[in-house]
C-alpha cells in the first residue's frame, strides 16, 4: 500500500484536497483528530501534559483546554518543544497503527493528512509528500475571511509557520490551489493517477 502524506500551510486548501481524496475512496488518517484523541482524559499523553503544564490548563470538566494550551506554548519555544515531545510520539504511533490496519484491508493508497507533516518529521514515514499551495495574497484573504482576523493577525499567523518555499523542498508533488476547485481537482487527478500507475514516477 502506498502512503501519501498530505500537507499545506494554513488556509491553503489542504482540507479541500483531503475531502476530494476521501470522495475518491481513499482512507484518510487525520493527524489533527489523533492529536485530540491522545489528549483525552486517561490517555498517556494527557497525564504527561498535566505533569508538565499543571492543572491550570484544565477546563471545568477536567479536560485539557486546547486553546489555553496553545496560548501557553505559542510564544515559548521551550514549552512548545516539551509539548511536541509528548504528543508527537503518541501521534506517530497511532498513525502507524492505522496504516497497518488499512494495509491489511487491501487499500492501494491511504492518506496521512497532517498540517505539520514536515515540521514533525512525519514525512519520513510516508512514500510521497503532496503539498497544497496557494499564493500569499489568496492565503491571506482566505484566512481573514475564514477566521475573522485582521490583516496583521493573519500575517502573524502565516509567518509563524514554515515558509511555503521551504516546504516545497520536501514535496514530491505540489497542487496550486490559488484558482478554482475544478483546477485543483484536475491537478489532483493527474497526481493520483501518476502515483497509482507508476508508483509515483512521472
Amino acid at each position: 500500500m502506498i502512503v501519501l502524506g498530505l500537507t499545506g500551510g494554513i488556509a491553503s486548501g489542504k482540507s479541500t484536497v483531503s475531502q476530494m481524496l476521501k470522495e475518491k475512496g481513499f482512507p484518510i488518517i487525520d493527524a489533527d483528530i489523533i492529536s485530540r484523541e491522545i489528549l483525552k482524559i486517561g490517555e498517556v499523553a494527557f497525564n504527561r501534559v498535566i505533569e508538565s503544564f499543571g492543572i491550570q490548563i484544565l477546563n471545568p470538566e477536567g479536560e485539557i483546554d486546547r486553546k489555553r494550551l496553545r496560548e501557553i506554548v505559542f510564544n515559548d519555544n521551550e514549552k512548545l518543544k516539551t509539548l511536541n515531545e509528548i504528543t508527537h510520539t503518541e501521534i506517530l504511533k497511532r498513525i502507524n497503527e492505522k496504516i497497518k490496519i488499512y494495509d491489511t484491508k487491501g487499500y492501494r493508497l491511504c492518506v496521512v493528512d497532517a498540517a505539520l507533516l514536515i515540521e514533525t518529521g512525519f514525512y519520513k514515514h510516508v512514500d510521497f509528500v503532496l503539498l497544497v499551495y496557494c499564493d500569499r495574497e489568496t492565503q491571506l484573504n482566505r484566512l481573514m475571511n475564514r477566521d475573522g482576523l485582521t490583516y496583521e493577525q493573519a500575517i502573524r499567523m502565516i509567518n509563524s509557520q514554515m515558509d511555503f518555499e521551504e516546504k516545497k523542498k520536501y514535496a514530491d508533488y505540489i497542487i496550486d490551489n490559488s484558482k478554482d476547485l475544478e483546477n485543483t481537482k484536475k491537478q489532483l487527478d493527474y497526481i493520483i493517477n501518476s502515483i497509482l500507475k507508476h508508483g509515483g514516477d512521472e
